[in-house]
């Protein structure tokens, strides 16, 4: 169905049915109580949830088939972001030509950058990548300001031609939106002391994410597919066959480019601010991080690692001191403070020390990421019944 596997349109299906139900699995907890801390069913978080899942996705296409890692995909999701927000400026708010075109002007931008940079493998390959990305993001700062709008960044403005929209009053603000449907227009349902939030940009974000991880099954199980795995597995012996390798992960890194541009267009949909920031190293490496951390090289560790790295970013980051002491109150003064002394410097400002710890045993103990962590946990209650043959399931060969 669909041209997948039944293993693969399960797996669809998951990813689907998380993506439907996601305002409710974020807010487990009901307002007002001292878990609701950990709720994560805000509209903010979740576009950026699916949004850098789909980041992480092309990221997974390169490095996790070809093997080639790039320290310079930020300059991808940076260039259609740009490219979004002069669409949103100089065409009309509604948002689907602004994606299209990040996703355009990001592929030209990688084919230019990976035909340069896969001269060169292995860590050359990522010192390239590396340097197009600074060097993007020093024109984004400085040199390009009157494009860029360098440190202040863009944003529309009333007063932006906008060729398809009619004229705007005075003071008015452009809000991007899917043919008239603001995407910052939200639903809100109470039951009980649970509050569940239904936003439109989201779901249109869960959307594209949906067909881009589509897209990405049908990548990794095509021959064009194996041709990059085997590429990563080894690409001498391969160009010994007679196969030129240069033409896939040139291709390969493409896609991956456009996948960054598509998440560019879509942060831009959601939130029309764009800032030279997004192209900056520290942006390259997060989704580094992301898919080693999910598990690079399969299908759904992409999608768990961008979740599980903005999850810490926006939730773990916000809780201070003041919420440690009421999460310790109940014990007496001494041990209440001695436990918030021995807390507080891994969360708030320093969440970043908390992800490292967990990134470095994930590392070290789950080499296949998060994927693997479940897929040890799935084995452990997986039954297996023995054969009706003998009581032990062993059978013997008929004589």
């Amino acid at each position: 169905m669909m041209g997948l596997t039944k293993r693969d349109l399960t797996l669809l299906i998951i990813v689907a049915c998380l993506c439907l139900f996601a305002p409710f699995i974020l807010n487990p907890f009901p307002e007002g109580s001292a878990m609701a801390q950990f709720n994560a069913g805000y509209p903010d978080l979740m576009q950026r949830l699916v949004i850098f899942g789909i980041f992480a996705i092309g990221f997974n296409i390169l490095f996790g088939l070809t093997g080639y890692l790039s320290f310079g995909h930020a300059a991808f999701l940076g260039v259609g972001s740009y490219a979004a927000i002069w669409m949103m400026k100089l065409l009309t708010m509604n948002v689907i030509p602004a994606i299209i075109v990040s996703v355009a002007v990001a592929g030209l931008f990688s084919l230019l950058v990976g035909w340069i940079s896969l001269r060169r493998s292995g860590i050359y390959f990522s010192i390239l990548t590396l340097a197009f990305a600074q060097m993007s993001y020093a024109l984004a700062y400085s040199v390009l300001t009157p494009i860029t709008g360098g440190e202040t960044g863009l944003q529309p403005k009333y007063t932006d031609p906008r060729i398809l929209d009619g004229a705007l009053a005075d003071g008015q603000t452009p809000r991007a939106n899917l043919f008239g449907l603001d995407m910052k227009s939200s639903y809100e349902m109470t039951i009980g002391d649970w509050v569940f939030t239904f936003n439109a940009g989201y779901y249109l974000a869960a959307v594209v994410m949906l067909l881009a991880f589509y897209l990405s099954i049908r990548i990794f199980r095509s021959p064009f597919g194996m041709m990059l795995r085997a590429v990563k597995s080894n690409q001498h012996r391969l160009n010994y066959t007679g196969l030129n390798s240069k033409p896939y992960t040139l291709a390969a890194f493409v896609i991956s480019g456009m996948y960054a541009g598509l998440a560019g267009g879509l942060l831009v949909a959601m939130d029309t601010q764009v800032g030279a920031e997004r192209m900056f190293w520290t942006a390259s490496g997060e989704v580094v991080l992301m898919t080693i951390l999910g598990g690079a090289g399969t299908l759904i560790g992409p999608v768990l690692g961008a979740g599980f790295i903005k999850y810490f970013e926006n939730i773990i980051s916000k809780i201070n001191e003041g919420i440690l002491h009421q999460w310790f109150a109940f014990m007496p003064d001494g041990i209440e403070d001695f436990m918030v002394a021995i807390v507080y410097p891994f969360i708030g400002k320093g969440w970043h020390l908390t992800l490292g710890i967990i990134f470095m045993l994930v590392v070290i103990f789950l080499p296949g990421g998060l994927v693997e962590g479940g897929q040890r946990v799935a084995r452990l209650f997986k039954r297996r019944k023995p054969a009706d043959d003998s009581p032990d399931g062993k059978t013997t060969p008929a004589e």
